[in-house]
């Protein structure tokens, strides 16, 4: 598959790509290097993105659509996802260190041994979220909704 001239598929050095309002939804990105890849609007419903690497620091999160995506393993460090729809999206042991998730939707989304260590999870919606061996260490919680419907002060 071809996006904005870009080959998509695993392993794929998409360092820098220009995919600005891309349909990536049931996309294989398996081991895909995103660094600094302007995903503004991209839509990655479905999405197999395992073991990738994103560096997404000031890509506008309210603009991405990762409902339901497959990010197992991802190294999204620092990475700005305000407002992102990670609704389902499976996260299971997805490097989210110091990761800003403020007002995000984690809906029922995996996050089974993520490392969330200081990320910015204010006022994001953890609803139904498994959180098992999840790191939370010095992570910013205020106000989010937590798992089990209860929001958090």
């Amino acid at each position: 598959m071809e996006v904005n001239g870009y080959k998509i598929e695993p392993g794929a050095n998409l360092t820098g790509a220009n995919l600005t309002g891309a349909d990536l939804s049931d996309a294989d990105l398996t081991g895909a290097d995103l660094s600094r890849a302007n995903l503004v609007g991209a839509n990655l419903t479905n999405a197999n993105l395992t073991n990738a690497h994103l560096e997404m620091a000031g890509v506008d999160g309210d603009e991405l659509n990762l409902a339901g995506a497959n990010l197992t393993g991802t190294n999204l460090t620092g990475a700005t996802l305000w407002l992102a729809d990670l609704t389902g999206a499976n996260l299971t042991g997805a490097n989210l260190t110091h990761t800003d998730l403020s007002g995000a939707d984690l809906i029922e989304a995996n996050l089974h041994t993520a490392d969330l260590t200081g990320t910015d999870l204010t006022a994001a919606n953890l609803t139904g979220a498994i959180l098992t061996g999840t790191d939370l260490s010095n992570a910013y919680l205020r106000g989010a909704i937590m798992p089990d419907g209860t929001s958090h002060d």
